[in-house]
């Protein structure tokens, strides 16, 4: 008897022990020590554990107040890119091609009536076959570097005197196949004016129009409606005045009629042809000049 007790207590205190490690953890404590807690208290722990976890903060620099205060009166850096511009652009050449120191505005559509801004560096202006009417003192006011002007073929019919004043480097300008009918003042400078086929009469060109032009070497007056010829400079080395109502000319015109020594070395071509005008009638009148006139004559 007292060996089956013996054995019913080795089979029945295992048991019991395995059934509570069922249920229960082992948790280590500090110093080695073991605490036997409940599985549920444990899951209870571990929520509120986790709950209670916060997330990191970000760590934000603090400013250094005494360098800020050092660097705000400070003027920001400019990129190294950065350009300069200048206060004062240039003028635009609408409906023109413009080159260095070229622009090329001829028989532009829509249709040009008036002359358009001009960059300030434009040396040479080409706007024929336009429909321009009328120059300004405004114009060319600015443009200082200028020597040469081409305004052929336009329907130009004023030009104030001050137009081209400011201009003291043209030196080439043509308003030919035009509706003038009086020429302006014109730049001290001029080597070249061709006034080709426009409605000048003599009253529309004044007595003094070429006599400060010491440079003046080519001047072509031909189909206008002029009745004399007027006052021309020394330097003079071509001028054509050919298909005008001239009638009469002097020993005054080309020559010194109080000097039969005087020789005009400097010209070198006359056209009167297509006028009211015998030569055959002033034999004296080109006894100065290298050559007669060329031309057809009656």
């Amino acid at each position: 008897m007292l060996n089956l007790r013996i054995l019913l207590f080795f089979f029945t205190v295992p048991w019991m022990f395995c059934g509570t490690a069922r249920n229960d953890k082992l948790v280590p404590r500090i110093r080695g020590i073991l605490k036997i807690i409940d599985h549920e208290e444990l899951i209870s722990e571990t929520s509120t554990f986790m709950e209670q976890r916060k997330p990191k903060k970000k760590v934000v620099p603090t400013p250094d107040y005494e360098s800020l205060d050092n660097t705000v009166d400070q003027p920001k850096a400019e990129s190294p890119g950065a350009d300069n511009k200048d206060d004062e652009e240039l003028p635009t050449c609408l409906m023109c091609v413009c080159l260095t120191g070229s622009v090329y505005c001829e028989d532009v559509s829509p249709d040009m009536t008036t002359v358009p801004p001009l960059p300030k560096e434009t040396s040479y202006l080409y706007a024929r076959f336009n429909k321009i009417t009328k120059i300004t003192g405004k114009d060319f006011g600015d443009i200082v570097t200028l020597r040469r002007i081409d305004l052929s073929g336009n329907l130009i019919s004023e030009i104030e005197d001050g137009a081209f004043s400011k201009l003291t480097q043209l030196e080439e300008l043509s308003l030919a196949e035009n509706k003038l009918v009086k020429l302006p003042m014109l730049p001290a400078k001029l080597m070249s004016l061709n006034v080709n086929h426009n409605q000048l009469k003599t009253k529309g060109v004044k007595a003094n129009a070429f006599k400060k032009l010491s440079k003046l070497a080519y001047l072509y007056l031909g189909d206008n409606e002029l009745e004399a010829v007027p006052p021309l400079p020394e330097n003079l080395r071509v001028v054509h005045l050919h298909n005008n109502n001239i009638t009469t000319i002097t020993d005054e015109t080309f020559c010194k009629g109080n000097n039969t020594h005087y020789i005009r070395y400097n010209m070198l071509e006359v056209r009167l042809d297509g006028n009211p005008l015998m030569l055959a009638q002033y034999p004296n009148s080109f006894i100065c000049l290298r050559s007669l006139p060329i031309g057809h004559y009656k």
